[in-house]
């Protein structure tokens, strides 16, 4: 990956230190409780540490109460080593489960990483708030690229499809899905962005082409705007999620 300052205010929103995943205390702290997740009625899943087995059930002390419990053993799910909180591929994790994308998507969440990638899908979960993760500062990082060399971001999954239509000469497509709310729109208008952004920088229309055209893209996905036909358009569809979430990925149509 490309060296990021971590310390950058900028760009706090889109990577985070690993060195405090690394710790060898919370690596013995996880070996020694043999943390596992069970199923919460209230949070989904929570962790809990195995005290022994009966017959079909394992007795578990929940690591938040200290209350134990008796859970089916297929109800249990492995938990991760430490070293892969926050990870920014959750195909990378070792235990791959639904508690586990759970809790790596929530951790993320709750230090500001909106962009998370599964595979060749990039996950965003929507932050109802203005970041400052879209900046031509940004852009300019991101373009040129490959993606494992950056953070999550819709600019890497929309540079990724940029090259591949000027070196592949064949169409592109993006697809945003997600439950209404999730942030489809505004995540379709950050890649008409980019491509104007990165699409004026190559020719002599400059600063004011960049802000017509992303004007334009604004707007684009208005069926009453005639300039909609210029640009892809958006596929949605409903998602039944724990949260509210736009999957975006890079297809090549034939």
């Amino acid at each position: 990956m490309a060296d990021i300052d971590v310390n950058d205010p900028e760009l706090k929103y889109l990577v985070v230190s690993r060195d405090t995943f690394e710790d060898p205390a919370s690596q013995a702290e996880w070996t020694q409780k043999r943390l596992v997740w069970i199923p919460h009625s209230e949070h989904g899943f929570v962790a809990a540490g195995i005290k022994g087995e009966v017959g079909d059930e394992v007795e578990v002390e929940i690591a938040d109460t200290g209350k134990r419990v008796r859970v089916a053993k297929d109800d249990i799910q492995k938990m991760n080593p430490p070293k892969f909180n926050k990870v920014e591929d959750m195909a990378e994790l070792t235990c791959l489960n639904e508690a586990s994308v759970l809790y790596n998507l929530k951790e993320r969440y709750y230090s500001g990483l909106i962009y998370t990638y599964s595979g060749l899908f990039c996950v965003v979960v929507n932050p109802y708030r203005r970041l400052p993760i879209y900046t031509e500062k940004v852009i300019e990082m991101y373009k040129g690229k490959k993606r494992h060399e950056m953070p999550p971001h819709v600019f890497a999954i929309t540079d990724c499809a940029y090259r591949s239509m000027l070196q592949d000469r064949e169409d592109q497509s993006i697809l945003c899905t997600g439950e209404s709310g999730a942030g489809k729109t505004e995540n379709t208008k950050k890649v008409i962005q980019y491509l104007a952004y990165v699409a004026a920088s190559k020719s002599k229309g400059g600063a004011s082409a960049v802000q017509q055209e992303y004007k334009v893209g604004e707007s684009g996905h208005n069926p009453t705007n005639p300039n909609t036909p210029r640009y892809p358009h958006a596929h949605t569809s409903p998602q039944h999620l724990t949260c509210k979430l736009v999957f975006s990925s890079l297809v090549t149509l034939p």
